[in-house]
């Protein structure tokens, strides 16, 4: 069964681009939904949540403050949208990711184990797994060769920490062709210039 939720009906997502958005830690689906106005014309948007109980709210596997995760755990979350991918991402022109603090967690490890697979990717106050067995996937593109991927955050953001956002930067410097944008203020939520951003990120890259 299909568990996404869609910003489109079936019968209008034929010939689109299709974008999964990945919520975040003690987080669910429902709260990404906003971000469904964001996307441009032509877009579908797709919903999906994570498999571990975190309160009543999902998760996708288990995290510590310092972001520590298990490579198993991690694989185990990424198949799970790998075989909703693989059944229900069909018919689309593209697919890129779209995630929100653990969901962008997810959605570079998406990345990194398909890599040239996504159009685009969008992490919104998250971070990149630092993990030696999941490095191991990792192959530097050309300069200014790699995925198209927009990286917003609030500079005073304290979930994550310090070391997390350093390793993140690093990464996309050297992994991705990076638009990077802070929202002094923000917080970890979401922001209406962040919003924007975003819209125009996506028109460009999915056009």
């Amino acid at each position: 069964m299909d568990e996404a939720i869609y910003s489109k009906e079936a019968a209008q997502r034929g010939n689109t681009d299709l974008v999964i958005v990945l919520h975040g830690y003690g987080s669910n689906p429902e709260r990404m939904l906003q971000w469904f106005d964001a996307l441009p014309a032509g877009v579908t948007g797709a919903a999906l949540s994570g498999p571990l109980d975190v309160g009543g709210d999902r998760g996708w596997f288990l995290l510590d403050y310092f972001l520590a995760n298990d490579f198993a755990e991690v694989v185990a979350a990424a198949q799970r949208v790998f075989d909703w991918q693989d059944r229900y991402a069909i018919g689309y022109r593209s697919i890129s990711l779209l995630g929100h603090s653990q969901g962008m967690a997810m959605a570079t490890t998406l990345h990194r184990l398909r890599p040239e697979h996504y159009r685009a990717v969008v992490g919104l106050s998250g971070f990149v797994l630092s993990n030696e067995l999941l490095n191991l996937t990792d192959v530097e593109p050309a300069p200014g060769r790699g995925v198209p991927f927009f990286w917003g955050r609030d500079p005073q953001d304290v979930v994550i920490n310090p070391d997390a956002v350093e390793y993140t930067g690093a990464w996309l410097e050297s992994h991705a062709s990076l638009t990077s944008r802070r929202y002094p203020g923000m917080g970890h939520g979401f922001g209406p210039e962040e919003k924007r951003d975003v819209t125009a990120f996506l028109k460009h890259y999915l056009r």
